[in-house]
């Protein structure tokens, strides 16, 4: 039974993760209607940010900041400068350019830092406290901390602020709000931009518990993220993040206890679970239906 426990407890813990990442996720395709194949590099790209600051000295709460805000302006210029001249063609074709730009973020980085293991301190206090034989360690109360309160600053800006509100007038329907006198190209640049903050603050998070990471460091995560994304629904914030636990603790126990899984086939049950949802529930568990009309 300890043993149970304790792989709740770490499914928990890089659950978290993979949700932060599947906010990500779902921000972009709320707000452009697209899957960005591309955030998990852009999340690593940033990680490698955060190294380069805290390997100059600086505290690893503060360089995190500050590659989160790099991050920031770094999505704002790729939606602008590559996404948005071909927004208006097929969606094949901005699929296309994703996929570019994970190819061409994971050479970059490669090419600057190396394939070399790289290591991250956590910005969490170094602690572990046994409770009932449950290694709880200070990594995974702190990685849900960090995501409860994304989630509630994600609340607040959509629901309480006219900022959200544009937000949610493009996503819903991009002629209405130029109608409305929204800035539709500022707006997407905003989606984009919070997205990439929200996935450097992801890598961040994961790098400490690898030990070692490189410029693939996001690539497994990121398909845990679209398996997240894909459970709770790609326009339902919430769903990211009910997805992303669900996803760690499937992972998880599948691992522990699905002998022929192991620790080598963890990642073949994330494909199994988008396989499963987007044929028993495509538009997933709090993802809502597109109505037209007849």
């Amino acid at each position: 039974m300890e043993l149970f426990f304790q792989r709740v407890v770490d499914g928990i813990q890089n659950g978290a993760v993979y949700a932060a990442l599947a906010l990500a996720v779902v921000l972009i395709f709320r707000a452009t209607g697209l899957l960005n194949f591309a955030q998990g590099e852009m999340a690593m790209f940033a990680t490698f940010v955060t190294w380069v600051l805290a390997s100059s000295g600086w505290p690893i709460v503060l360089a995190i900041i500050v590659s989160m805000a790099l991050a920031f302006l770094g999505g704002a210029l790729i939606e602008r400068l590559v996404i948005r001249p071909v927004a208006q063609s097929s969606p094949l074709a901005i699929v296309i350019v994703t996929i570019g730009l994970f190819l061409a973020i994971n050479a970059a980085a490669g090419w600057k830092w190396g394939y070399d293991g790289k290591s991250l301190a956590s910005p969490f206090p170094d602690r572990r406290w046994d409770v009932g034989g449950v290694d709880i360690r200070s990594n995974a109360i702190g990685n849900l901390a960090v995501l409860a309160l994304v989630a509630f600053l994600l609340f607040v800006v959509f629901q309480k602020t006219k900022v959200g509100l544009a937000l949610r007038a493009v996503s819903g329907n991009r002629e209405s709000s130029r109608l409305v006198g929204i800035n539709v190209g500022r707006m997407l640049m905003l989606g984009w931009g919070m997205a990439a903050a929200i996935g450097a603050l992801a890598g961040a998070l994961i790098a400490p518990t690898l030990g070692a990471f490189d410029p693939n460091l996001m690539q497994g995560v990121l398909i845990y993220a679209f398996a997240a994304a894909t459970l709770g629904g790609f326009d339902s914030p919430v769903g990211a993040i009910v997805g992303g636990l669900v996803v760690g603790l499937t992972e998880s126990l599948a691992g522990g206890y699905v002998g022929f899984v192991g620790s080598e086939l963890k990642l073949a049950t994330a494909f199994l679970l988008i396989l499963v949802v987007l044929l028993v529930k495509p538009t997933g568990l709090f993802g809502s239906s597109e109505v037209q009309r007849a």
